[in-house]
C-alpha cells in the first residue's frame, strides 16, 4: 500500500545513468538520489514534480516537463519511490 505524496515530502529518485555502451555497460549506472516533492499532479497523485539532490548539484523535474512517476520497485530510471526503511 502506498501513501499519497504531498509537497515537501522526501522521496528517492532513480537516475537514468549514462547511455549503454556497445558492450552493455554504463559509465555511470542508475543511482538512487534524495529528492523532495515540489508539486503533485492533481489528476494523477503518483506523478510528481521533484527537486533531486545529486553530489554535483540539484536537478529539477517539474510536471511541465513530464514530472516523475512512482515505481515501487525502485528500478525504473526517472521514477521515484518512498525511502526504504533501515
Amino acid at each position: 500500500m502506498s501513501s499519497t505524496p504531498s509537497v515537501g515530502r522526501i522521496v528517492r529518485y532513480v537516475s537514468h545513468g549514462t547511455p549503454l555502451r556497445s558492450d552493455g555497460s554504463q559509465e555511470f549506472p542508475p543511482a538512487h538520489r534524495a529528492a523532495m516533492v515540489t508539486e503533485v499532479d492533481p489528476h494523477d497523485p503518483h506523478r510528481v514534480g521533484l527537486v533531486v539532490y545529486n553530489p554535483t548539484g540539484q536537478h529539477f523535474h517539474p510536471l511541465s516537463a513530464g514530472g516523475s512517476v512512482l515505481d515501487e520497485t525502485g528500478r525504473l530510471g526517472g521514477s521515484w519511490h518512498w525511502p526504504e526503511r533501515v
